[in-house]
């Protein structure tokens, strides 16, 4: 697995989004203190699930066309997306977050 540094565990407070810029890009999450990763462009279009709107049930919900995914499994949970999101594995190792990616792929 490859460590792809996120950003310092202090600089995504709750209830905040971080977008990782690679090839292709990672939404990163702070829910009330659980962080979760999921596959940032929208299974639908061209939006970045980042700009999206935190539920408090666990959800994300695209800037641009309101389809909702589950953070903690990435399943599409309704219309107009039907592809479920790529999630990824988060560590926190001291101060710092990551998002582990298999080696030899971009997230």
């Amino acid at each position: 697995m490859e460590k792809i540094f996120v950003c310092l565990t202090a600089d995504l407070p709750p209830g905040e989004a971080r977008r990782v810029d690679c090839d292709p890009a990672v939404a990163v999450f702070n829910l009330d203190g659980t962080i979760y990763a999921l596959a940032d462009r929208c299974t639908h279009g061209e939006a970045s699930m980042s700009d999206g709107y935190l539920e408090d049930d666990c959800t994300v919900e695209c800037p641009v066309h309101t389809a909702r995914f589950c953070l903690r499994t990435g399943r599409a949970l309704t219309q107009p997306a039907t592809v479920d999101l790529k999630t990824f594995e988060v560590l926190e190792d001291g101060d710092s977050l990551y998002v582990l990616v298999p080696t030899g792929e971009s997230p």
